[in-house]
Formats: structure tokens, C-alpha cells, sequence
């Protein structure tokens, strides 16, 4: 296959979609970040019909200047879901049939008309050679899945737009593929708590020596903290974003309680890792919008106990943006870890 000049990847979040171009280097076989957006979606308080998301992922493209038609779209957690499970050693494609016709069986929950794939997790140990005659040896899978509806309306909406969605990715697995690039060192040899702050809930991903072992989502997310924020202070929701980004510490009577819920909920993630691996966080690695401020990284790392800082998913690409842009990155990169991830899918 030849090899792409241009990867277009939209991460389509619950307010904003964040969207990286990455050019090929061809000397050097690497890439460039050419540039980036975050566009605010037309409807974000309600269900986005095929013919909005249209227009919406046109527009995005357009911002991009991408001249490739080729894109990588990424869904959020709330219209997909990443569970592990065992299954015996068998092709991905019977996996995906077994899901299908009894999901809850293998994930506890009755999931119909779903899509799914598997990763099936390479053994680091043979299997015991003393284990009991006709033992089925069973083998972790991460399992993925959308539903189907959803699927085929983003498909439609992206021909609709001029594009092909040649590969549809999910959110909750951006931060851990950007990181992989971004940090290959700490990737393979730390155990990390990669936190994305989303606009309805954050996710948090517990890596352990190169292995995703535990993936979360927590229903508190950005919105939560700015709508808490404006009926304690009763102040508009406009005020509240702009304050708890940029002027925490006049808050912080008000906020401190919002962040502390959340980090309790990612301690208890953390707290559960650690009881069942017999290992501990080494750090926790936070991304996302409201990853800017260090009033919230603060009280996080409070929470949780080991340090917390902010990342930057872009620093695995040499960055090659026009001038405005290059302002614009550093404020802007903690919120494209799930688009960089889903970029990478196409190295």
C-alpha cells in the first residue's frame, strides 16, 4: 500500500471536536503536525442529526486545509463502550460473532445490535505445562464496540461531508496510543495513570509496563465543575468557564469541593489497580481542556495521592504549523491526546 501524505484524524467530543493534520516527512519517513482545530459542535446539548454532523465535519476538514478525503473519526464514550474479558484462543472474527449473539455473557451487559472488535493481549507467560488435561487456556481480550446505528449515521454524515471514514476509533483509547508515541520509555516501563478530562465525564486509563490494565469512565467531567460553579458563586455559565480556567484561586472555596469529587472517584480507580496488581501509580498524566490549570492538577494530585501533571500528546510529531498556530499549541495540546491517538492508528 502507498504509504499516506496527509492523516486526518477528528475527535468528535460532547461540546468540541479536536482534529489534527499530520503531513509525511518522506526523507525521514515521519511526520509533521500541520495543524490543528477545535470546533464547537452546532447542537451539544442534544443528539447531532446525520445532517449537522455533516456540516460539522466539513467544517472541520476545511479548517484543517487537509487535501487528503481520508479521515479517522474517534467516538466518545458516551455512544461506545471498552471492556476486557477471556476468550479462548480463536480468530477475532468468531470473537466478534460470539459478542454478538451473547454479549452479556461476556461483558455483563445485554448489548444489542452493537459492532465490535477485539484485541486479543499477547500472554507474557506460556501456558503451565502441568495444567490439567483438556483445559481450555483462556486469554484476555480487550473488547471494543459502538452501536450500529450510530456507526452507519457517522459513515453517512462523513460522504455527506466529502469524506471517508476508512476508521472509526474510540476516545477512551486516544490518550493511551498518543502516549505510546509521546513517551515510549515511560510507556514501557512505569506504571501510569493517563487522566482525560472531557467536557461530560473523564476517563482514566491505568497503564502498567506497556499494557492498558484498567479503563474507566467517571461521570464528572468539565461541565459538571462549571455548572457547579455558577449556581455556588450565581454567576452565568460563560463567567464560570472563563474563572475556572483562569482565576481558580478566587474561587477556590467553591471549586475545591467540585475537584475533590472527581478525584475521589480516580483514586478509587487507582486504589483498585493496586489492590489487584500489587502495584503502585507512579504518576498520573492529565489531559483535556481544564488540564490548563494547575488549580485542579493541584488538588488532584491531593486526591490521588502520587504526582499529577499536565502532558502533551503532540510532542511524538515535529510541529510544522502556520504561525498563528504556533502561538496557539501549547495552550491547546492537553486537549488533543485523543485526536493524536487516533492519528496514530494510520503510522
Amino acid at each position: 500500500m502507498k504509504k499516506r501524505e496527509q492523516i486526518m484524524a477528528i475527535d468528535i467530543g460532547s461540546r468540541t471536536s479536536k482534529a489534527v493534520l499530520l503531513q509525511r516527512k518522506p526523507k525521514e519517513d515521519t511526520f509533521t503536525l500541520a495543524s490543528f482545530t477545535v470546533q464547537e459542535l452546532p447542537a451539544h446539548d442534544k443528539a447531532l442529526t446525520p445532517e449537522l454532523l455533516s456540516g460539522h465535519l466539513r467544517k472541520v476538514s476545511e479548517a484543517l486545509g487537509a487535501k487528503t478525503n481520508k479521515v479517522t473519526l474517534s467516538v466518545g464514550a458516551a455512544d461506545s463502550v471498552l471492556r476486557s474479558t477471556e476468550f479462548p484462543l480463536m480468530p477475532v472474527e468468531e470473537m466478534r460473532q460470539m459478542l454478538k449473539f451473547n454479549s452479556k455473557n461476556y461483558l455483563q451487559q445485554e448489548l444489542n445490535d452493537y459492532v465490535f472488535d477485539c484485541y486479543i493481549v499477547p500472554p507474557k507467560n506460556t501456558p503451565k505445562m502441568d495444567a490439567p488435561k483438556g483445559a481450555v487456556v483462556k486469554y484476555k481480550v480487550w473488547v471494543g464496540g459502538a452501536k450500529r446505528q450510530y456507526l452507519d449515521d457517522l459513515q453517512a454524515a462523513a460522504k455527506s461531508a466529502g469524506l471517508v471514514a476508512d476508521q472509526i476509533a474510540l476516545s477512551l483509547l486516544g490518550p493511551v496510543n498518543a502516549f505510546e508515541l509521546a513517551q515510549t520509555e515511560a510507556f514501557a516501563k512505569e506504571v501510569v495513570a493517563l487522566v482525560d478530562l472531557g467536557f461530560k465525564s473523564s476517563t482514566i486509563s491505568i497503564l502498567a509496563y506497556g499494557e492498558l490494565a484498567l479503563n474507566r469512565v467517571v461521570e464528572i467531567g468539565g461541565d459538571k465543575l462549571t455548572s457547579g460553579l455558577a449556581e455556588a458563586m450565581g454567576i452565568s455559565y460563560g463567567e464560570a468557564e472563563g474563572i475556572k480556567v483562569g482565576m481558580p484561586t478566587e474561587v477556590e472555596a467553591h471549586l475545591q469541593p467540585l475537584v475533590n469529587a472527581l478525584g475521589r472517584e480516580l483514586r478509587a480507580s487507582v486504589a483498585f489497580f493496586e489492590h489487584q496488581f500489587d502495584r503502585s501509580v507512579s504518576q498520573a498524566l492529565i489531559s483535556g481542556g481544564a488540564a490548563r490549570s494547575q488549580f485542579i492538577l493541584d488538588n488532584l494530585q491531593s486526591e490521588l495521592g502520587v504526582p499529577c501533571k499536565t502532558w502533551y500528546p503532540t510532542s511524538s510529531v515535529e510541529l510544522a504549523l502556520p504561525p498563528a498556530q504556533m502561538t496557539e499549541i501549547d495552550a491547546n495540546a492537553s486537549q488533543l491526546a485523543v485526536a493524536m491517538g487516533a492519528a496514530s492508528m494510520n503510522f
